[in-house]
């Protein structure tokens, strides 16, 4: 077991990787690792001599062949979703695979600046030396670059304008000025940008329509339906729980169920079979905070628990979960749990009364 806390997706999956690009017969892009082919089946899964490649993202094949074919080009990838639609899993997983290093990453915040885009300087050895390519201290897309590999920007839409700006002339002469040294670093082949951007933030630092331009933009939905939200919910708490040691169960599907049901009906403004409207909370309760949400509850579990989760843990993670605006969510809640989850059954009777202990 590894002392690291989190693991790279080319680290965690090397054997995966390794026995793709082992096995590989198709044509190679210049600057990848392995074909298109061999990138689609370690993203959705698939089996490459007896190597069984698990699958890192469940949802439309089409979508991830529409973002592998992309990066084939010359062009850009930017993913937009709702917050825990796979975006930042998706953009590491599509580098881990094509160039073996997910770790390029540029986090939008609102304290991004443009030299993080482009490049800054070591002040010590610019004092001592002047301007020179020793003391030039390079942005992970200045390092993609000149490797010919894909640099991540996570949450563009959180970068100021002048930031995201930065990016209109990499992306269209792929390459980089520096005018105090009179020189131009041009891109090798294999150059590419994947940025995300939330949904949830439209409006925080609008895009321009010329930076849009250089994008090809994907959508990721929401899982279609709650078996398939069961599915992924239930995959990554496997592979978290492994790698954290919680030293508790697996939650059992019937508690999957639970949460994912609650989070798709809030989440939703309706019950799953549609018959009653249900108020919105002012957090979105996505797949990934599912996900999290019983990791957590198999930490208390296994910590101050038998290690069995029980409706007890599950309550005191959704208490958290869904009343994050005190006013507002709690109200909310309450009555979900009075005009919804009280009317669902034995099944959720337990959880129920749980759950109103917790909101009082």
């Amino acid at each position: 077991m590894s002392e690291i806390l989190r693991l790279s997706a080319e680290q965690l999956y090397k054997d995966e990787i390794d026995a793709l690009i082992k096995a590989e017969k198709n044509p190679v892009p210049a600057g990848w690792q392995m074909s298109p082919k061999s990138v689609l089946t370690y993203i959705m899964g698939g089996k490459v001599g007896r190597k069984v490649i698990t699958p890192k993202y469940m949802g439309d094949k089409r979508i991830v062949e529409i973002c592998i074919a992309t990066l084939v080009t010359d062009r850009a990838l930017l993913l937009i979703g709702e917050p825990g639609t796979a975006k930042s899993w998706l953009s590491e997983h599509h580098t881990a695979a094509i160039n073996g290093n997910s770790t390029q990453v540029i986090q939008g915040t609102a304290g991004t600046t443009e030299e993080q885009i482009r490049y800054s300087w070591n002040y010590a050895m610019l004092l001592a030396k002047g301007p020179s390519f020793e003391s030039l201290v390079k942005s992970p897309i200045y390092n993609a670059m000149e490797t010919g590999t894909i640099a991540r920007v996570e949450e563009i839409s959180r970068c100021a304008s002048e930031v995201q700006d930065a990016l209109i002339s990499i992306l269209s002469e792929k390459r980089i000025s520096i005018p105090e040294l009179s020189q131009e670093v041009a891109a090798k082949k294999g150059f590419s940008i994947i940025a995300t951007a939330n949904t949830r933030d439209k409006g925080v630092n609008e895009m321009s329509s010329a930076l849009k331009r250089r994008f090809n933009i994907v959508v990721l939905p929401s899982p279609s339906d709650i078996e398939t939200e069961i599915d992924i919910v239930k995959t990554r708490v496997a592979q978290m729980a492994d790698n954290f040691q919680l030293n508790a169960e697996i939650p059992d599907e019937s508690a999957v169920e639970k949460v994912v049901t609650v989070f798709r009906e809030l989440r939703d403004g309706k019950t799953l079979d549609g018959k009653i409207k249900v108020k919105p909370t002012s957090g979105v309760l996505s797949t990934a905070e599912a996900i999290s949400l019983l990791v957590n509850s198999m930490a208390i579990a296994g910590s101050f628990g038998n290690g069995t989760v029980t409706d007890e843990e599950l309550a005191a993670a959704l208490q958290g979960a869904v009343v994050k605006d005190e006013d507002k969510d709690k109200a909310v809640w309450t009555e979900y749990l009075e005009n919804v989850m009280r009317k669902k059954g034995k099944d959720y009777s337990s959880l129920y009364a749980e759950c109103k202990e917790r909101n009082r």
